[in-house]
């Protein structure tokens, strides 16, 4: 199959450090390449693929610093996909919804995945509009506020089976805060829990520039305490070792969390994790197998206490069974197949 994959350009594909939707895009790629089928990829001149690369931008638009405004670029990738849309199959977008008018007349050849929230106050109009454009949720609970779009169905992230080893023994004897600084990732809350518990807390976190105020303001004096660990942005190479070695994952958040890429991260190394019961995450968790979701402070300081009942190779069991490129790249060529050709009543699936 022929089939391109348009990735975001903020970041390279996979990304030098924060990236969660550039690391899928590089995993699926990776994967359909692997298997036999002609990939293209969209991306940033910087990027590192065994697909057809088609170079956008030089390098990923975070790291250049003549770019002032993204939007320019991002329509330049438009238009490139847009010219040789009739060289393939199958056109994968990860570009969120910015694509919709430009590729309407040729929807039963998109396929879209949704990497973001979907429950903001501006959406429900615009996927009415743009109900004939095929769309992926990354869980079932990301599609909720949108049922009326044009599902197509529910594909979990995937990791390389390989990417990281099993760490059975973890050597740090800390708890672990990976992922971004913002209010609805609550650092605040992992702060608590693990001073609650008297255990070390390693923070590795990007903080946006949209965020630093409340980097500033709310974690900046929390970080004094001797119990926490300012790491700072980690890249690919780090994160296994900074997982792995930890005896737990906390993911305390505090929004409609659409999949959480780092929990099953986390779960490749038989780490567990320990995560608020909020979106994506009854999902991912297998409660008492993967990890334990909670509902507040004190419940998560119950859970640090009962960690040892937990089985690390069954943790990493878990993320075989569910969460592997393989399984991954296996849901969307469904996908693609179904969009082929379709019509209506067949492509629209309830998950």
């Amino acid at each position: 199959m022929k089939i391109a994959q348009i990735a975001p350009l903020t970041e390279r594909v996979p990304p030098r450090l924060y990236g969660g939707t550039e690391r899928v895009v590089s995993y699926l790629t990776e994967e359909l390449v692997r298997r036999g089928h002609k990939v293209t990829l969209f991306a940033s001149g910087d990027s590192i693929t065994g697909a057809q690369l088609v170079a956008v931008a030089p390098l990923a638009l975070r790291f250049d610093p003549t770019v002032r405004d993204p939007l320019p670029h991002t329509l330049l990738l438009l238009e490139e996909v847009r010219k040789r849309a009739p060289d393939f199959d199958v056109l994968h977008f990860h570009t969120d919804l910015v694509h919709f008018p430009l590729f309407r007349p040729l929807a039963r050849r998109t396929v879209t995945t949704l990497h973001g929230r979907l429950d903001l106050p501006d959406l429900p109009s615009f996927y009415r509009e743009f109900d004939d454009m095929p769309v992926v949720s990354i869980s079932d609970h990301q599609r909720t506020p949108l049922p009326h779009a044009l599902w197509t169905g529910t594909v979990h992230h995937g990791l390389p089976r390989n990417l990281t080893r099993y760490y059975g023994n973890p050597s740090g004897a800390y708890l672990a805060f990976l992922g971004r600084i913002s209010p609805e990732k609550r650092p605040d809350r992992a702060i608590a829990i693990a001073k609650r518990v008297g255990m070390r807390l390693l923070i590795a976190a990007k903080v946006d520039r949209v965020d630093e105020a409340y980097f500033e303001r709310e974690i900046r004096p929390l970080l004094a305490h001797p119990l926490i660990e300012w790491v700072g942005e980690i890249g690919e190479h780090e994160k296994p070792d900074f997982l792995g070695n930890a005896d737990a994952l906390l993911f305390p958040v505090d929004w409609p969390e659409p999949f959480g890429l780092v929990m099953i991260e986390a779960m490749s190394c038989g780490t567990p994790t320990i995560a608020y019961r909020c979106g994506s995450v009854p999902e991912i968790i297998e409660h008492g197998v993967s990890g334990y979701v909670v509902d507040d402070e004190d419940s998560a300081a119950a859970a640090v206490s009962r960690l040892d009942a937990l089985d690390r190779a069954l943790v990493r069991a878990s993320f075989e069974r569910r969460y592997t490129a393989e399984r991954m790249a296996d849901d969307y060529l469904r996908i693609y197949q179904r969009v082929k050709g379709s019509n209506d009543d067949r492509i629209r699936c309830a998950a």
